[in-house]
């Protein structure tokens, strides 16, 4: 009987810790350098399913530009897919400008360095596996 007893705590402790590491949370963190311009702000959107993708933001941030570089970190993610946009917003006008043909004037670019041809990449191109804390480097020109 305590044989029983002592491999039925044994079991539910292994239960619970595997139910624990399914809840973990991870974090990303993008180290983004500016080449060109030292002012304004990046506007970062987060999105974690191709059905919200370029539709509903999951996150978001806005970083100030400064010595050519900015820092974000999404904190308390659920392992998954996920994929990111981001622009440079050089005139803080929190907008991503574009000109007469709607060709964006700021510099802007996706997860995975992707850049679309008539409108933004696919999903499957930009989408990153996390399943840990993860950190990018980002150069925007």
């Amino acid at each position: 009987m305590k044989t029983a007893f002592l491999t039925f705590l044994i079991l539910i402790n292994l239960a619970s810790s595997l139910h624990g590491q399914e809840k973990a949370t991870v974090s990303i963190r993008l180290d983004i350098s500016s080449t060109k311009f030292n002012k304004g702000s990046i506007l970062i959107a987060l999105y974690e399913s191709e059905e919200s993708y370029m539709k509903e933001i999951y996150k978001s941030a806005d970083v100030v530009v400064k010595d050519h570089k900015a820092q974000v970190t999404f904190h308390s993610l659920k392992k998954g897919v996920y994929a990111f946009s981001f622009f440079h917003d050089l005139n803080n006008n929190k907008k991503l400008d574009t000109n007469f043909l709607g060709i964006p004037k700021e510099p802007y670019g996706f997860s995975n360095d992707k850049k679309g041809r008539f409108g933004p990449p696919k999903f499957d191109e930009t989408s990153l596996e996390i399943n840990k804390n993860s950190r990018f480097k980002i150069s925007i020109e």
